[in-house]
């Protein structure tokens, strides 16, 4: 049986070879020039940096250091680059590239834009913002290799629907709610909006990598000293990275803040992972009631927060 893993090692296999062979990459030369692929890299950094030593192209490249040194050694031979002793450290030699090595390298530089061009000029616009997109998405993932870190923001525009979206896409792929559920979502989020008043309301939106990964939203409740806890949720992927207890922290610190005297939230019995962290924070259950909804026989839940304590 083929595992998630498993998958995820073929898609990006997959991802591997078409790429390589839509930018030619495995051919003898690149972009009809007279260097391979890792020479040409090697060019581009030494044509964007300032006097490099052979150490930093090695790191920058994650290339082995006589795999490095034969190549500025054919670059010197022909006559590409060439290296002086370096006034700071005597045993460095600072590299540069010559006036037929700088001329190699804008030629290098236009065919390559020039063919990378062709390739996404020649996409539909809508498969072309989907390649851009992932493009950028990919830099993100391999430019650092710390762990993402989740940080709270505001609304921005175009937030609202997205978090009506998500939670009923997320709800109704891990729990089967369908259009019943979307729709209540989409009310709560109308209901927020028309009536918002930033002395008794309020939400955040976590971001990781510059993707929402989940939303909380402060709302005033019945009376004048108790307020809601609602739409909480977080993506799965993000799950683990402590935004579910981030967000909860947000909104219990804003209510005291705002006044409140007890914090309430709705919830089913079902969404155990949820129920967790409102109990590590100190919600506790003060109603239970059996119902029928998004076509599922559930248990609703109020979860209290007494702010004065």
């Amino acid at each position: 049986m083929t595992t998630q893993h498993d998958q995820d090692v073929a898609d990006l296999r997959a991802f591997n070879r078409t790429y390589t062979r839509r930018l030619g990459l495995l051919d003898a030369s690149y972009d009809g020039s007279p260097f391979t692929l890792s020479e040409a890299r090697v060019l581009y950094e030494l044509a964007t940096r300032t006097d490099p030593v052979a150490a930093e192209i090695v790191r920058a490249l994650g290339l082995d250091p006589a795999q490095v040194s034969r190549t500025l050694k054919r670059f010197t031979e022909r006559g590409l680059v060439v290296a002086r002793e370096s006034p700071s450290h005597g045993r460095h030699l600072l590299l540069s590239l010559t006036d037929e090595g700088r001329t190699a390298f804008a030629t290098l530089e236009a065919n390559t834009k020039a063919s990378v061009g062709t390739l996404i000029d020649g996409l539909h616009p809508l498969r072309r913002a989907q390649l851009l997109a992932a493009a950028r998405d990919i830099n993100v993932v391999f430019d650092s290799d710390a762990p993402p870190v989740a940080t709270l923001r505001g609304l921005a525009p175009g937030d609202l629907g997205m978090v009506t979206a998500r939670q009923g896409f997320l709800y109704a792929d891990e729990y089967g709610w369908g259009a019943d559920h979307e729709a209540l979502i989409a009310e709560i989020v109308a209901g927020f909006h028309r009536t918002f008043d930033a002395a008794r309301d309020d939400a955040w939106i976590a971001e990781a990598d510059g993707r929402m990964v989940g939303s909380i939203f402060l709302v005033r409740g019945e009376t004048p000293d108790a307020a809601k806890l609602r739409l909480l949720y977080v993506e799965p992927d993000a799950r683990g990275m402590g935004v579910g207890q981030m967000l909860i922290e947000a909104c219990v610190a804003r209510a005291r803040a705002l006044g409140y005297r007890r914090l309430d939230l709705w919830t089913v019995k079902t969404l155990s992972a949820a129920r967790k962290l409102y109990q590590r924070a100190g919600f506790e259950v003060i109603e239970e009631t059996p119902c029928r909804r998004f076509g599922q026989d559930l248990i609703d839940q109020i979860w209290s927060l007494d702010l004065s304590a």
